[in-house]
């Protein structure tokens, strides 16, 4: 007679595209709760993308997302994270982010203005705080996390980051937490 191997459910796959490495230990942390916290049966392939406009990211993302799937197959969901700060400058570019993404199941998270705002977000009693800048929203991050540090590693991030600021801020965060949702953190 001979055994039966147990067998281990396959992650399901997610694609995020990252516009620089900060972006890129977020996803990181994501993964570190959804395996360890949350016992997620997922798995974050993220990708950076580098900066540039919003349409060049998002162009970049689905070309980065259509090679990731044909190496290694198909994703259930595709997500990109997006600097809004650069949104705006160029009207006739930004008109066409929203159907390329729509074309292509491509979640846009959109970060108001910048990813350090989003992180700022994250953070007690920050979540309503709308910084007007890029710069602006650095300051602000920096004040209530004296520690942080751009880009900040992975590692660090679970020293002020756990899953109560990522639900904190999913509630004023539409994109990230519809983005949370499909990944299966709990989101009340």
């Amino acid at each position: 007679m001979t055994a039966r191997r147990a067998r281990i459910p396959l992650r399901r796959r997610f694609f995020l595209g990252c516009e620089g490495e900060i972006e890129q230990s977020y996803g990181a942390l994501l993964q570190i709760m959804a395996d360890e916290s949350l016992q997620l049966r997922v798995h974050l392939d993220l990708q950076l993308l580098g900066g540039g406009d919003p349409l060049a990211i998002v162009e970049a993302a689905v070309q980065k997302a259509r090679e990731r799937a044909q190496k290694r197959g198909r994703f259930v969901g595709r997500a990109v994270l997006l600097d809004s700060d650069r949104h705006g400058h160029a009207p006739e570019r930004d008109n066409r982010i929203a159907p390329l993404a729509q074309a292509h199941g491509l979640l846009l998270i959109w970060q108001r203005p910048c990813h350090e705002a989003l992180l700022l977000r994250h953070l007690p009693g920050c979540q309503t705080l709308r910084p007007s800048s890029s710069a602006a929203a650095e300051a602000a991050l920096v004040r209530q996390w004296p520690e942080y540090q751009k880009p900040m590693p992975a590692r660090r991030l679970p020293e002020k980051l756990g899953l109560s600021e990522i639900q904190a801020a999913a509630q004023f965060e539409d994109d990230l937490r519809c983005f949370l949702s499909l990944l299966g953190f709990p989101i009340s």
